[in-house]
Formats: structure tokens, sequence, C-alpha cells
């Protein structure tokens, strides 16, 4: 199965495709994290795309195209795969036409913007190990303390509330069209974020058993 998960930033897309990864055997392609590495590595790409996350905007399509291409080209992708984060925009879900690349099911997680805002904001992450945390449903031990390996915890630029505000408002403006594109090819479902993880799980089942 050829998967597409839409949703605002923070609504929960990664969790969800870990679910759908592991029930259906096929890889979780986030272009999220393709991009990170490069910033860990300090590549020329990772510090160009490092400028433009903090400001809460969208890399070019030119690059990410790239990179998924690559990606979808790899072996553990012959039977599936869920792309979380692409397409961001609707030429980038008229790049994977022109690829040849079909899609069997877009699944849009709904959340509003004030959850988001809870959620994102207070997010920290381990600056070692690189364990998440949340200040209300996910609280270290010890304050803004790592559980796991004892250092400070920290907020990622892209989890300030002036960036996800953008990125909210980015999401509204480029992302959310792809709603009614994918409507108009008969392949769209919206499944409501429950505040509960397990509950939103079962609604992603239910979509994917249809």
């Amino acid at each position: 199965m050829r998967l597409i998960l839409l949703g605002a930033p923070g609504a929960g897309k990664g969790t969800q495709a870990a679910n759908i990864s592991e029930k259906l055997g096929i890889p979780v392609i986030s272009t999220g994290n393709i991009i990170r590495r490069e910033i860990d590595k300090g590549s020329a790409l990772g510090e160009a795309a490092k400028r433009i996350i903090n400001e809460g905007n969208l890399l070019p399509d030119s690059l990410v195209n790239d990179m998924v291409r690559a990606r979808l080209n790899e072996q553990d992708c012959a039977n599936g795969f869920i792309l979380d984060g692409f397409p961001r925009k609707i030429s980038q879900a008229k790049f994977l036409e022109e690829e040849n690349i079909s899609i069997d099911k877009v699944i849009s997680i709904e959340v509003s913007d004030e959850d988001i805002l809870d959620r994102m904001t207070g997010r920290r992450v381990c600056r070692s190990c690189g364990k998440s945390y949340h200040i209300e449903y996910n609280a270290p031990k010890a304050e803004n303390i790592c559980d796991d390996c004892g250092c400070e915890l920290s907020i990622r630029p892209d989890d300030k509330i002036e960036t996800v505000k953008n990125r909210l408002e980015v999401y509204h403006n480029e992302t959310e069209p792809l709603k009614d594109y994918y409507v108009k090819k008969g392949i769209l479902s919206i499944v409501f974020g429950c505040e509960k993880v397990e509950d939103t799980v079962k609604a992603v089942n239910k979509v994917l058993e249809a």
C-alpha cells in the first residue's frame, strides 16, 4: 500500500506513521528525518535547510523532490510506503504523478490550531540522546532533565511559539489545499486526532481496512 499522511505540524503524523509501518511492514518516508540527518551532519544542504526551517518556511520543491525520488527508488519501498511530510503543496503532488508514483490512500489527521500550539510549545528534547518529552503529557521525572541520561532538555527551534504560528500559517496556505486535490481523486479520508493516541490509531486502522 502506498499512503500519504496529511496534517498540520504537531498533529501526530509521525506517531501514526510508525504504527502503520509496524502494522503493514512498509517504510515511513519522512522528509523531516532526511533533512534532520543533513543538519546533524553539518552539510551545506543541512545548514541551508536549518536556516529555512528555523524561520518556519518550506524548502524549495527541487531540493525536496530530488530527495524523495531517490528514497522511493530504494528496494524497501517496492511493496509500499508511507509519505509523512510530503507532498506539502499541489506542485509536489503533481511531481508524484509526473514520476508515475501512484497513491492508494491519503489520510488527513485533523487537530485544531489551539491544540497544536499546546502540543508543540510544550515539547522538549534531550540534547544528548534525543529522547522526547512534553511538559504536560509526558514530563520528565526531574524538571528539564532527561530520565535516561541525565542531560539537559531543550526546545527545538521549530517548536518556539512564533515559529509554530508561522508553520501553521504556511500549512493552511500551502498544504491544506491538498485535501481538496485528493478529494477530487477520491482517495482522501479524514481522521480527527483524539486526546488519546490509541483512539487515533483505531480510527486510522479503520480507514486502512476500508
